[in-house]
């Protein structure tokens, strides 16, 4: 794989990973919610007013566009379980910017992703 091949994967992984906690951030303004009637229009528009909520959606739209472009100069067989390492960044981002836990098991899978990432960017 080329470096910028590897770039553009990368970077489409990286982008996923702070989509999702962009997300997750935005989501904590609300926090747990009975899906109701009564709220769902309110809780709903506050989503949607998030900044978090609409930056991680504009990276997961960019992500869209270097996972395009990645996928004209990699293997989708090769490209596509690389996205796995979004489950590393996105669990080490966890834990250090929400306090997730990272247990053993945990760590574990992570460990086994990134074992199964190098012997598949390898074949």
């Amino acid at each position: 794989m080329s470096a910028v091949a590897f770039a553009l994967v990368l970077t489409g992984v990286l982008l996923n990973a702070a989509a999702q906690l962009l997300i997750k951030a935005g989501a904590e303004t609300v926090g747990r919610f009975n899906f109701t009637i009564g709220n769902i229009w309110h809780a709903g528009l506050h989503f949607a007013l998030q900044w978090q909520i609409l930056l991680g959606l504009a990276f997961y739209a960019v992500s869209v566009g270097v996972w395009i472009l990645a996928l004209t100069r990699v293997q989708v067989s090769i490209a596509y379980p690389m996205l796995s390492l979004g489950y590393v960044v996105t669990a080490f981002a966890a834990w250090w910017l929400f306090g997730e836990a990272l247990t053993v098991q945990k760590l574990v899978g992570i460990a086994v992703i990134i074992a199964g990432v190098v012997i598949v960017a390898r074949a």
